[in-house]
C-alpha cells in the first residue's frame, strides 16, 4: 500500500504565504511525477503543479510566477510553497504521486486533501 499525507492548509489573508508538504510512504519502489491539485466544491478538480523525479516544474498559468513546487526525493516528500495568496486560490488541495508499487505495479495516489483558506 502506499500513503500521502499532506499538510500546511489554513486560513491566510490576500498576500501572504503558505506552504504544503506532502510525504509518501508505504511499499514503494520508485516515485515519478508528483504533483498538486485543487478542488472547489461542485467543480472539477484542476492542475496546480507538477514535478518530475529530476526536478523539472510545470505550472498551471494561474499560479506561474506565485507558487513553487518542489520535492525532496530521499524523503519521498513534495512541497507546494504558495505566495501572494488570492481569494481565487481558496480550494481544496490534493496531492497526487505516481508510483511504482512493489505489490501492485505503478498506480496514481491521492493524499486526503488540506484545505487552503485565503480571506479578502
Amino acid at each position: 500500500q502506499v500513503q500521502l499525507a499532506e499538510s500546511g492548509g489554513g486560513l491566510v489573508q490576500a498576500g501572504g504565504s503558505l506552504r504544503l508538504s506532502c510525504a509518501a510512504s508505504g511499499s514503494i519502489i520508485r516515485i515519478n511525477d508528483m504533483g498538486w491539485y485543487r478542488q472547489v466544491s461542485g467543480k472539477q478538480r484542476e492542475l496546480v503543479a507538477t514535478i518530475t523525479s529530476g526536478g523539472s516544474p510545470d505550472y498551471a498559468d494561474s499560479v506561474k510566477g506565485r507558487f513553487t513546487i518542489s520535492r525532496d526525493n530521499a524523503k519521498m516528500t513534495v512541497f507546494l510553497q504558495m505566495n501572494s495568496l488570492e481569494p481565487g486560490d481558496t480550494a481544496v488541495y490534493y496531492c497526487n504521486a505516481n508510483v511504482w508499487n512493489r505489490w501492485s505495479g505503478y498506480g496514481d495516489y491521492w493524499g486526503q486533501g488540506t484545505q487552503v483558506t485565503v480571506s479578502s
